[in-house]
């Protein structure tokens, strides 16, 4: 699989990874879109607090994220299994192509609510979909020993965007118009479409055919579901979305009822978010390295709540500046604490679709929360719906006693030293089976409880690379003997299995290995479960074992 060489890099600068052009010209062409996209997000805010009322100005948002949580599945499949320069060049082209709409419908006045609703949505759909192949692609444009600092350079670019992107929303809005910001958004996409096609990406090669959509799609579910520091990272991360998103979905009405403003002081608001959050990529790896991921999560849980009240009750502008600045800060140490964990954690076959995973359940927390905000801001007011969210964000520190986050600094590696090719003399092809693999053990009586527990975490491996059915079962006659099983649903699938297995997955496999006392190596077995296929029911009946398999294929 091709990546760049790797780099002894843990002590580079945040800035190492703009030293490689592809890496550096995707990023600053993906600023750009940001600062447009911001600049869309701004006048589509602000026009809606003089058309609708709380709820829909929450909703702004909402439709804005509601694409990621709804295609990232799909989208993650995509980028594993398709060209990833391509997937982007057709998906950032469709962002521009609805944001153009957009410009139009603004120009001929025939803008409601839920027309802006439905646009903004469209225009995030194409960037949704993109958006898993442009993450997954950052470990192709750099080192693998820079793979952590270009992830959080990566989200910074939206943080970058948003320092100034906003505040020049703003003023657009006041001089030109709600339509002047929606062409310059649509213009923005351009050269992130000209980086892309300068792009010159190496191809991945694969023994196998790519996976189906839908298989694909099931076999990253499968992988986040048996991985269990992924799945509490992401779970932490809806919760954390969910509670704080009272804070970037109210924010316009801070500018219009506590401030008394207009649309510069939003953008000046949004700004002021942004700084703080380019200022953090400053602060996250020293507090990381020092704290550890759960404590920054559980400091930056506290300073958004912090942030929340003090907004409440604050009508100067210049406090409410400084106050979003901590706050922007404390945001995106949380988002690129969880994403960069995510991207450390899984080896490179599944890495488009943790990456949507995670993409999802940190969307979907805020469409769901700005929905839920707006709700109780309409009814209760805009104070007591940041009291209840900074409740909300103290007591889910409570959490991190149940879904701990992990810390981890070395990313996954896919064991490069491939098995040996199994012994195969029945004419099957790629999609035979299921197909039942059996692993015969011989282990001494004071060990089986130490190769219990290591059979254990061996279903967590074989479940999150694809086999179901996973059993462990011994002797009663003979309890030194022991016999694993599982299954694939056909024989392409069980040589993925094999090929999916991490350098981790194989020092498992080594430890069990080693237990087993038989003077003959552990005995494999491998089944065809369905085998009618496989029998000549008459003479004439051509015999398909005469046919050579070739597992390449």
């Amino acid at each position: 699989m091709p990546t760049l060489a790797s780099e002894n890099d843990n002590n580079s600068g945040i800035f190492s990874p703009l030293k490689h052009a592809s890496f550096r010209n995707m990023w600053l062409s993906n600023t750009v879109s940001n600062a447009g996209g911001l600049i869309q997000s701004v006048a589509a805010a602000w026009i809606m607090t003089s058309i609708s009322t709380a709820d829909h100005v929450a909703l702004v948002q909402t439709a804005t994220f509601l694409p990621m949580a709804l295609f990232a599945l799909p989208a993650g499949a995509i980028a594993d299994i398709y060209d990833r320069r391509k997937v982007q060049l057709l998906f950032f082209f469709l962002s521009l192509v609805a944001a153009a709409l957009m410009m139009l419908v603004s120009m001929l006045g025939l803008i409601t609510p839920w027309i802006l609703l439905g646009l903004c949505f469209l225009v995030g759909t194409g960037s949704a979909l993109a958006a898993p192949a442009r993450g997954a692609s950052i470990a192709e444009q750099v080192p693998i020993g820079l793979l952590s600092q270009a992830v959080a350079l990566n989200n910074i670019s939206f943080n970058l965007a948003r320092s100034v992107g906003p505040a020049i929303g703003g003023l657009i809005v006041v001089a030109f118009g709600a339509t002047a910001a929606f062409a310059i958004n649509a213009l923005s996409f351009i050269p992130m479409l000209e980086s892309l096609r300068r792009w010159k990406r190496v191809p991945e090669t694969s023994r196998l055919p790519p996976e189906r959509l839908l298989r694909s799609i099931n076999s990253g579910v499968r992988y986040v579901l048996n991985m269990q520091p992924v799945r509490r990272a992401i779970a932490r991360a809806f919760v954390i979305c969910l509670l704080g998103a009272a804070l970037p979905s109210l924010m316009p009405l801070i500018a219009r009822e506590l401030l008394v403003g207009n649309a510069g002081t939003f953008g000046l608001l949004l700004g002021a978010f942004g700084v703080g959050a380019v200022c953090g990529i400053f602060v996250l790896h020293p507090m990381r390295t020092k704290i550890g991921n759960e404590n920054t999560l559980r400091l930056c849980c506290l300073v958004i709540a912090a942030s929340l009240v003090a907004l409440a009750y604050s009508r100067s502008l210049i406090l409410d500046l400084i106050i979003l600045m901590l706050a922007g800060m404390a945001w995106m140490m949380i988002t690129t604490t969880i994403s960069v964990l995510v991207q450390l954690l899984v080896p490179r076959w599944v890495t488009g679709r943790a990456i949507a995973t995670c993409s999802a359940s940190l969307t979907l927390g805020v469409a769901i929360g700005s929905w839920m905000w707006g709700l109780v801001a309409r009814d209760y007011g805009l104070i007591l719906a940041f009291e209840a969210a900074a409740v909300g964000l103290t007591l889910s520190l409570l959490l991190g006693y149940f879904l701990p986050v992990a810390d981890r600094t070395e990313s996954t590696e896919l064991d490069e030293q491939l098995a040996e090719d199994p012994d195969v003399k029945l004419g099957i092809s790629g999609r035979s089976g299921p197909i039942s693999i059996e692993l015969q053990y011989l282990i001494p009586e004071d060990k089986a409880r130490d190769f219990y527990n290591l059979m254990r975490q061996q279903q967590q491996v074989r479940s999150r690379n694809g086999a179901y059915g996973w059993s462990i079962s011994r002797d009663i006659a003979d309890p030194e003997r022991w016999l694993e099983r599982f299954s694939c649903p056909t024989w392409h699938d069980y040589l993925r299995l094999r090929e999916r297995r991490t350098v981790e997955d194989s020092k498992l496999h080594r430890e069990a290995a080693r237990m087993h006392i038989g003077i003959e190596p552990i005995k494999v077995r491998r089944w065809l479960d369905r085998p009618a296929g496989s029998v000549r029911w008459s003479d004439e009946a051509p015999d398909r074992g005469d046919e050579a398999l070739h597992i390449e294929s």
